[in-house]
């Protein structure tokens, strides 16, 4: 599971940084500042979460089953948040864009909480 997790998050990271470069050279030419915007949170948030999963991965007391559940909560997570959020900020330009994929975002987000409470609780009860 670890090494799942470093190539995840090694991975998420890697497409963070190519997705950033993407949007600060070449879309620039083509989005406004507010999709320019709404397209770099969405960098940022995958940024923060490959991040979180290298440092899911140096954890030793957790269990298992709740590395994978967390990481199941991120990855999805990461989908659904930042890559409705890429689409959003493209609409005009994407042919997958839907006016349902604004439910994605929330989804995601919250898909990306709960991977962060679960860690949050499975620490807090633990015995110091």
């Amino acid at each position: 599971m670890k090494r799942k997790l470093v190539l995840t998050g090694a991975f998420i990271g890697m497409l963070a940084i190519i997705l950033g470069a993407f949007g600060a050279h070449l879309l620039k030419k083509y989005l406004s500042v507010d999709q320019l915007n709404t397209f770099e949170v969405g960098v940022r948030y995958q940024m923060y979460h490959a991040l979180f999963l290298l440092f899911l991965a140096t954890q030793k007391d957790l269990a298992e089953k709740t590395l994978k559940a967390i990481y199941n909560f991120i990855v999805a997570g990461v989908v659904l948040f930042s890559g409705s959020i890429y689409l959003v900020a493209t609409k005009d330009y994407t042919l997958f864009y839907s006016k349902i994929i604004v439910f994605a975002t929330p989804i995601g987000g919250f898909l990306l909480i709960i991977g962060w409470a679960l860690l949050f609780f499975t620490i807090l009860k633990r015995k110091s």
